[in-house]
Parts: C-alpha cells; sequence; structure tokens
C-alpha cells in the first residue's frame, strides 16, 4: 500500500469510514517497526510509525532508517504514516521534510508559553510551506529530562483558553495536551482528566494528540478517545515487551545469533500493538 500521509489519518479532510482515533508507535530499531505494523495488519487499522529526535540520533543519521520505514509501509496491507517526533533541532526538522516524513512534532513545550509561541510558529510556517502536517504541545506531559517529572504539579495541565489562543497563534495541526499522563510509563497506572480533554475538544479546532500512553489504562484510553483524543502516542509499552521477551530467551538459552531472540522481541512488539491499535480505532 502506498505511504499514507499523516493529514489523512487524523486530519480534517479524513474518511468518514476512519477509526476515530489513530495509534502511533515509537520506532528504535527495524525490529519495532515490522512489528508494529504486523499488529495493525492483525487489528486491521492504520497505524503512525514515530521517529524521535533522540532515536535518530542513536542511528546517527535519519535517512537510513527512515528509508528502511518507507519500504515497510508501502507492503503493508494497511495505510502507514510517517512522523518525526519530539524535534527540537531545527536542522532536523528541515531535514525530516525532505527524508519522508509527512509530519512533524515542533516540540518547544519546554519554553515559557510566549517562547514556546514564537518558536512554534516560525517552525510552522517553514513547513506549512513544504507540505508538512505539524504537531506542537502545550503544558507538561512530564517523564522527560526537559520537563518537570510530574504531570499532576500545579499549573502543568492545559488550559482550554490558552490551547485555543495557542493554535490562533501558531497555526498548528495537532496539539499535544497534558491531561494526566506523563512519559516513560512502565505501568498503566495513569489516571486521565477525561473532562479537560472534552473542554480541550471544544475548544481547540484541530485533533488533539495524548502523549505518554504507554502508562494509561486500556479502558481509560477508550473513553479519552471518546472524549476527543485522535492521535495515541505509544513507546515505553514497546520498549518493555522488547526488552523483556529478549531477556527471556537469554535466560533460557545459549547462542550468540541475534535473530532467534529479535524474533520473540519483534513479536512481542506484535503482540503489544495489535493490542492498542484495537482499543483506539474501536473506541
Amino acid at each position: 500500500m502506498p505511504l499514507t500521509e499523516t493529514r489523512t489519518l487524523i486530519g480534517p479532510r479524513r474518511a468518514a469510514s476512519a477509526p476515530p482515533a489513530v495509534a502511533a508507535f515509537n520506532v528504535v530499531t527495524l525490529e519495532h517497526a515490522e512489528g508494529i505494523v504486523a499488529g495493525a495488519e492483525l487489528a486491521g487499522a492504520p497505524v503512525i510509525l514515530q521517529v524521535s529526535q533522540n532515536t535518530v540520533a542513536f542511528h546517527g543519521a535519519v535517512r537510513p532508517l527512515v528509508t528502511a520505514l518507507v519500504e515497510i509501509a508501502r507492503v503493508s496491507s494497511v495505510p502507514v504514516a510517517l512522523h518525526l517526533d519530539h524535534v527540537e533541532d531545527p536542522d532536523l526538522i528541515r531535514q525530516g521534510a525532505i527524508a519522508g516524513f509527512s509530519s512533524v512534532m515542533v516540540d518547544a513545550g519546554r519554553l515559557p508559553y510566549t517562547e514556546n509561541v514564537a518558536e512554534t510558529a516560525r517552525q510552522a510556517s517553514w513547513l506549512r510551506q513544504h507540505w508538512m502536517f505539524v504537531e506542537a504541545e502545550l503544558g507538561y506531559v512530564g517523564g522527560k529530562e526537559s520537563q518537570v517529572q510530574s504531570a499532576h504539579n500545579e499549573g502543568v495541565r492545559t488550559d482550554p483558553g490558552q490551547a485555543a489562543d495557542f493554535i490562533a497563534s501558531t497555526g498548528v495541526d495537532a496539539l499535544a495536551v497534558a491531561v494526566g499522563s506523563s512519559h516513560a510509563m512502565t505501568e498503566q497506572t495513569a489516571h486521565l482528566d477525561l473532562d479537560l480533554i472534552s473542554r480541550l475538544n471544544e475548544a481547540v479546532p484541530v485533533p488533539l494528540v495524548l502523549h505518554g500512553s504507554s502508562g494509561v489504562p486500556r479502558d481509560e484510553l477508550s473513553e479519552a478517545v471518546r472524549a476527543g483524543i485522535r492521535k495515541v502516542n505509544i513507546g515505553t509499552a514497546l520498549n518493555v515487551a522488547f526488552t523483556d521477551a529478549i531477556r527471556q530467551w537469554l535466560c533460557a538459552n545459549d547462542g550468540v545469533d541475534p535473530r532467534p531472540y529479535l524474533h520473540d522481541a519483534r513479536t512481542a512488539i506484535r503482540d503489544v500493538a495489535a493490542e492498542a491499535v484495537n482499543v483506539v480505532s474501536s473506541a
């Protein structure tokens, strides 16, 4: 299937038959991407493959990995879009625009509000000229070194009125909001402010994005989609499954060939992705 654009999956022109929300998974290795797409195919729903700035730094360059992702998308039986996630480096934003991504998250959420608006608007203006779908963040999801560590501190959650002003001032196409989830959670113990999601959905004219979804119980994730979330980001849950599968194989087997334990790790990612896609797409 041809590579799909993010805007066709969550934008205002998405098909009437499209699912209410789309799961977006963070890719670290080729096995991540293969497992994610296999899971989406099992669920029979679209998916977004995300590459973060940290992952680009790990690989040393953006083009080799994104080239592989494009090929994985082309042989998939479900629509697959590519998204460049949590980008603070303007040079990487420009590389992403020509590398095969159809959307970018401009991450200036660590900055004070006025600076966040100015930087996001500057990058969004350039990206729109290159037909890119732009996501930004308002509020502090937490769990990252550049942000406050708690998703529950006073004043960290996204204010609906400020969100409306932010969209009007920056012109971004999607907004990641702080509503109780947190990055890097390894257990599903987060509790979302569903009323706040509903108010944000009423206040802004663009799709809402939930970061840190690995830590959200699946029934609550369904409620969040019903309240207005349109893109659900998942990363840590995949890495937990990936690492556990490798650890179990190495504890039970000898050998130096990485293919057997990477096979198990890829299968574990497939299963986690299939479950999450089912939850998100059927909510």
